[in-house]
């Protein structure tokens, strides 16, 4: 813990056990209600109707999307929109990561701790040597062997689990960020409300297949590598 505190800011330390938290429950995203949300305000904003839209835009939850909406309604041009909401996407992926990052490094530092203190009690235990007292020396060996079993129990079942499921959380919310943009965009250009929650659904159930299985992916590239043996062995 020592190590932490000397390796980060003090204060980026105590905000990442904040997130502890999030890590016991999961945290519930408002995929579908920012749909619905997006869909309801873009056809609101086709009608001409900005009175309404301003009002629908203080009941919007997500800060994220709410911005976004905000800077439609001002006349923004699109491309400024959307250089503004990657740099939101961007600047959250780097304070996540960086929460990850620092119990990845917890991680590290707990095994090794666990066998200094393992040195420490094997040169306790050579002072006992002389005594010749058996009983003794396999007590303060069991202890020693102890600190090394701890340290590999933190890193493996408490640190690196987090730092898991903080990446993953993370993942998540960029989905959940990009599929906004993805609305904003299409609300710029005045598309159809109807074309933009199938559009929508479609984004968010592509990226969830890319991040929860790999495989198809896998085994494209193991198709695609057995063609070319086989090609090759044609020629």
């Amino acid at each position: 813990m020592a190590a932490t505190f000397i390796s980060f800011p003090l204060k980026e330390v105590l905000r990442v056990f904040k997130l502890l938290g999030t890590v016991v429950r999961n945290e519930k995203l408002y995929t579908q209600q920012d749909i619905d949300e997006l869909v309801r305000i873009s056809r609101l904003w086709i009608d001409g109707k900005l009175p309404q839209v301003e009002r629908e835009l203080e009941h919007v939850r997500n800060p994220f999307l709410r911005s976004g909406v905000q800077l439609v309604i001002e006349l923004n041009p699109e491309q400024d929109i959307m250089d503004f909401l990657e740099w939101r996407v961007a600047r959250l992926r780097a304070r996540e990561h960086a929460e990850a990052q620092l119990f990845r490094v917890m991680a590290s530092f707990a095994p090794a701790f666990g066998m200094i203190g393992t040195l420490v009690g094997l040169i306790n235990m050579m002072f006992l040597l002389g005594g010749g007292n058996m009983a003794v020396i396999g007590q303060q060996l069991a202890i020693a062997l102890m600190t090394t079993f701890y340290g590999i129990l933190l890193a493996n079942l408490i640190f690196k689990p987090v730092a898991v499921k903080l990446e993953r959380r993370t993942e998540q919310r960029i989905i959940l960020m990009r599929m906004v943009m993805q609305g904003i965009s299409m609300m710029c250009k005045k598309r159809s409300p109807s074309l933009m929650r199938e559009t929508l659904k479609s984004f968010v159930a592509s990226y969830e297949d890319e991040i929860r299985d790999p495989r198809p992916a896998a085994a494209a590239g193991a198709r695609g590598k057995a063609g070319r043996t086989g090609g090759a062995a044609d020629a």
